[in-house]
């Protein structure tokens, strides 16, 4: 599916290099077949020594050698990016954008090439364990949904949606989401170290028990809140953790956080509005009600 074909990567941060490791471990491309620009020269060596891929500081070089061209800039620098990329960008078989909240039309317009795929992964891509939702304009081929599927797929699990609204949703769910779970990991064994537990102790002792959670939520049918009750016996100590993690406001407190990550990937598009998709304000009536479709 990809053979010779060169996949250029613009921004060679954390979810670049993610995309470059997938890509290679599952032997989908060679080094060869993989450019990878980015300004810092120290980061270049990095990816060099590590996959042997070409690199440059040249983003216009490696969107010009570029088959199918990956865009993984931050989003304030897009605009920069853009017209510089454009006469290299144009003849791309397909463009793929990782660029929190940036619309699909303003890629596909930016760079005069109409094959834009957008997509929000997540950070354990690096890993083989990434949530990616994404969407396409309506011009990309199939041969180019299915190398951008298996791009995907190379990193983890992923999800195809016609809408390009619920990739700002995405963003604030799956894409921060990380940042969420980890949070929460800290304090959990900050909470062991209170305790009394030693941190390697504490430590260990929650990421098995987040691991067999997921794992074992993934595997067993029925709503989380059935498994939750398994753990819940009346007048028990989890019946009693639960009722001062509710009395404390932490399912508000979660929805308040996606719903401001949501606002904040739209602003980063240059949206004045939520999404004519998204549900209610969290504090609306004391209640969130995201999603819709």
């Amino acid at each position: 599916m990809f053979s010779d074909l060169t996949i250029g990567f613009i921004g060679s941060g954390n979810m670049g290099e993610a995309m470059i490791h997938g890509l290679l471990s599952r032997e989908l491309v060679t080094p060869q077949q993989i450019i990878a620009a980015d300004p810092r020269v120290d980061r270049l060596a990095e990816l060099r020594e590590r996959y042997a891929v070409q690199t440059t500081t040249d983003n216009l070089e490696a969107a010009t050698k570029a088959d199918i061209l990956v865009l993984s800039v931050k989003p304030q620098v897009l605009d920069a990016v853009l017209p510089e990329v454009r006469g290299g960008a144009r003849t791309c078989s397909l463009v793929i954008s990782i660029v929190a909240g940036a619309p699909i039309r303003k890629i596909a317009d930016g760079l005069a090439n109409a094959f834009v795929v957008r997509v929000m992964p997540n950070t354990p891509a690096r890993i083989g364990q990434s949530m990616s939702v994404w969407t396409a304009t309506a011009e990309v081929p199939e041969l180019q949904r299915e190398q951008a599927r298996a791009l995907l797929q190379a990193l983890g699990e992923e999800v195809y949606v016609k809408d390009e609204d619920y990739l700002d949703m995405a963003t604030a769910l799956s894409g921060t989401g990380p940042a969420y779970v980890f949070l929460f990991m800290e304090a959990l064994v900050d909470a062991g170290v209170h305790l009394g537990f030693s941190r390697h102790i504490a430590e260990k002792l929650v990421l098995q028990t987040m691991r067999g959670s997921v794992e074992y939520a993934a595997q067993v049918e029925g709503h989380l809140a059935e498994l939750r009750n398994q753990v819940t016996s009346p007048g028990g100590t989890s019946a009693e953790a639960l009722y001062q993690l509710e009395k404390g406001g932490l399912r508000t407190v979660i929805a308040r956080a996606v719903w401001a990550a949501y606002q904040r990937s739209v602003s980063l598009g240059g949206g004045q509005k939520v999404s004519r998709l998204a549900g209610r304000h969290p504090d609306h009536n004391g209640e969130s009600n995201f999603g819709g479709g």
